[in-house]
């Protein structure tokens, strides 16, 4: 990226941003694919940025120069859910654009870092649980589909996502 635009790793003053981030980016991206209530319920739940996840020094913003942050994502050995990790394997966490600015490569950038990042720590494959709007896009980026899968959240809530996997 280039014109002012810079990849960091997050910090932890960046969570407030980040939840702003989510919750603009989830409710108006997953509209084409989700009924209004599955939104209604979901978003206020998955637009919370992981304080653990953002510290981890795996988790990376993309900034404009004197703009707010245009997108955000990372990684962890740790599958979402708590399921225990699986050595070689990791996990893409929480990937999000700013919907004013779609389609500028921004996503694409922390993708391409994340895979560079995992390879460098040694991993043999990267999973995802991608929301159905996200499932072309992580194709895109050599993600292969594994099947339709259904997330478990808090209060018994239900949200269809898809599994992927990309080989490193």
């Amino acid at each position: 990226m280039s014109d002012g635009i810079t990849l960091r790793i997050a910090r932890q003053d960046d969570i407030s941003a980040l939840d702003r981030l989510f919750r603009r980016s989830y409710s108006r991206l997953l509209k084409a694919d989700y009924s209004p209530s599955v939104l209604t319920t979901v978003v206020p739940m998955i637009a919370r940025a992981q304080p653990d996840l953002v510290i981890s020094g795996h988790f990376y913003v993309v900034e404009e120069e004197g703009s707010a942050i245009l997108g955000a994502g990372g990684w962890s050995l740790q599958p979402p859910g708590g399921l225990p990790a699986k050595q070689g394997i990791g996990h893409i966490r929480h990937v999000a654009t700013d919907p004013d600015t779609t389609r500028r490569g921004v996503a694409r950038h922390i993708l391409n870092h994340i895979v560079t990042v995992a390879r460098e720590a040694g991993l043999s494959a990267l999973h995802c649980q991608s929301t159905l709007t996200a499932k072309p896009f992580y194709e895109a980026v050599g993600f292969v589909t594994q099947g339709q899968t259904t997330l478990k959240l808090r209060g018994g809530i239900e949200f269809p996502a898809v599994q992927m996997v990309r080989l490193l």
